[in-house]
């Protein structure tokens, strides 16, 4: 079996989706639905720079164009239909476009005005996130138990990747006693603290807008990041979609959901190749490909 699954905030490029709009009607089709729902999508995700598309309420629009439209020409050019899907937190929407419970147009608007909650829910400078490496999910979470202050595990990515999010002072406190432990930890480049308690004004201010989505009936079922659990009825999306701005992202759980599910074969759609790299690692024996331009498209074929 053959599961979609498609990225999240930091896969973006400048230039992503282009090939697919000039050689595929089908990813035409929909990122000229993304345009006239944005308009400026397409020219900020082809022509940058780099740093306006890097901005937390363009980038998250974009990723998800871009993961529809490659899962379009996938599609289009014969490509076997997914028994599930996934996406890593952002990329959980693209699922639901890919999915047909939710068109493009509605996503990208609303993912824009996620982006800009998300940004303004934590003034600048007072936020951080870090990714801690070399050690277990179990130890960076006692760490953040014992660290004063808002200091919380955001993505479970890999085995020994963990994400922490959090006010900038805990999040220094927690890594400096982690690094003690022994763990390899990277600072990460992001606008806020994405994935914890400090993002519940973004998810209030979210709920109103996703209150008004109507979600279509699933083409096929979809592994949530709040749950690792396999959605199967659409009316629930809402509430998923909505728990997920605070809550972690269990990315090594949904993937091996999907593996215990029988998937064999992971096909990541978009930009990068950063979940194929996670899921290698979560699950060895299976089959990773990446759709991100025609190239790999035809590989995959």
């Amino acid at each position: 079996m053959i599961a979609a699954i498609f990225p999240g905030q930091g896969s973006q490029a400048v230039g992503m989706a282009q090939e697919f709009y000039r050689h595929s009607a089908a990813a035409r089709q929909l990122l000229d639905q993304a345009e006239a729902a944005l308009p400026g999508l397409l020219k900020l995700m082809w022509e940058g720079p780099a740093e306006t598309l890097q901005l937390t309420a363009n980038q998250q629009p974009a990723l998800v164009a871009a993961g529809a439209a490659a899962y379009a020409a996938y599609r289009e050019a014969g490509g076997a239909a997914p028994s599930f899907a996934a996406g890593h937190s952002l990329g959980e929407f693209t699922a639901h476009v890919a999915a047909e419970s939710l068109e493009l147009a509605t996503a990208v608007r609303l993912v824009r005005q996620r982006g800009l909650y998300m940004q303004e829910a934590v003034p600048a400078g007072q936020g951080a996130m870090a990714a801690i490496m070399k050690v277990g999910r179990e130890v960076v979470e006692q760490s953040c138990a014992e660290t004063l202050g808002v200091v919380e595990v955001a993505n479970l990515n890999h085995p020994e990747q963990t994400v922490i999010s959090g006010e900038a002072k805990a999040v220094l406190a927690a890594t400096e006693r982690l690094q003690q432990a022994g763990a390899r930890v990277v600072p990460l480049k992001v606008s806020a603290p994405f994935h914890c308690r400090l993002m519940a004004p973004a998810a209030h201010r979210l709920a109103h807008d996703l209150a008004a989505v109507n979600f279509k009936p699933l083409a096929f079922p979809i592994v949530c990041n709040v749950t690792a659990e396999v959605l199967t009825d659409s009316s629930q999306a809402s509430a998923l979609l909505l728990k997920q701005v605070t809550a972690p992202v269990r990315w090594v759980e949904s993937v091996a959901r999907l593996h215990a599910l029988g998937v064999r074969c992971f096909i990541e759609f978009g930009s990068g190749k950063v979940l194929s790299g996670l899921v290698s690692r979560i699950v060895p024996d299976a089959e990773v490909k990446a759709v991100v331009e025609m190239a790999s498209l035809q590989e995959v074929l």
